[in-house]
């Protein structure tokens, strides 16, 4: 049998398989809608094969969000796939930087802080296993002030806005001022219609997963959705929206034709 649900990728409907890996329920209004608890299908690939219809609908979509990220100020480029995006972050890599990695699992990913450490780069990384409160503490500091800010974005809306919801506020910091470059990563399920679908996609999908991966103890950890919760441990604590280029702040937004994080 087949639904019709709300797309994961905007305001348009598509049909999808009850039977795939979603919670189907009924929203305020009725409709019937799926959750996409653990992750998103793939739009691009069904059965693991390239579907070139779908791909240039991506493809499109991506070009019209980046049209609208310039015309922000933001600095924006598209790439088809994660060895793409690698290589355009490396366009900005010079040797003795100081590169800040914000808590991503999106720049994780793509394997590019193995490969920076590999090559001798000095790289805050407050996920790097082993620290201290202390030393981690410190990382996030340093992230702040330093060459090259790697991170992404929790979402990216076709207006050309970015939508940011931390615990801290040390990413969304070092994203606003402070480093002397910032290059933010976003894959395709990150891209929503505007401000409101990006609130309701991090606080239903990104910060539940992030919490279920961190083993954080709040409800949405245990019910894979929002309840606007008070718990000590609530990881959705600051949010920003960014609807322009911060005026000091050089930013390059990547648009991956892919998947990636949360």
């Amino acid at each position: 049998m087949m639904i019709r649900v709300r797309a994961p990728f905007g305001r348009n409907a598509e049909k999808v398989d009850p039977r795939a890996n979603c919670v189907v329920r009924k929203d305020v209004s009725g409709l019937v809608v799926a959750d996409f608890r653990l992750r998103y299908r793939s739009v691009g690939r069904w059965g693991g094969r390239t579907d070139p219809i779908k791909e240039w609908w991506i493809e499109e979509k991506l070009k019209r969000t980046v049209e609208r990220l310039g015309a922000h100020d933001f600095k924006a480029v598209f790439v088809k796939s994660k060895k793409d995006a690698v290589e355009e972050i490396w366009k900005y890599i010079s040797p003795g930087q100081r590169i800040g990695v914000g808590g991503t699992v999106s720049i994780r990913d793509l394997g590019v802080v193995d490969q920076l450490r590999a090559k001798g780069h000095i790289v805050y990384d407050h996920w790097k296993p082993g620290l201290s409160k202390e030393e981690i503490s410190g990382f996030r500091k340093s992230q702040m002030s330093c060459d090259l800010f790697l991170s992404s974005a929790n979402a990216v809306t076709m207006n050309g806005e970015l939508v940011n919801i931390d615990g801290i506020g040390n990413r969304v910091n070092s994203i606003n001022f402070g480093p002397g470059k910032v290059i933010l990563v976003a894959g395709v399920n990150k891209i929503v219609e505007d401000v409101q679908e990006a609130i309701e996609r991090i606080k239903n999908v990104a910060a539940p997963l992030n919490a279920r991966r961190l083993n954080i103890d709040v409800p949405c950890a245990k019910v894979g959705r929002c309840v606007d919760c008070s718990s000590p441990n609530r990881i959705c604590r600051v949010v920003t929206i960014l609807e322009r280029k911060p005026s000091l702040t050089d930013i390059l937004i990547i648009l991956v034709g892919e998947e990636l994080g949360f």
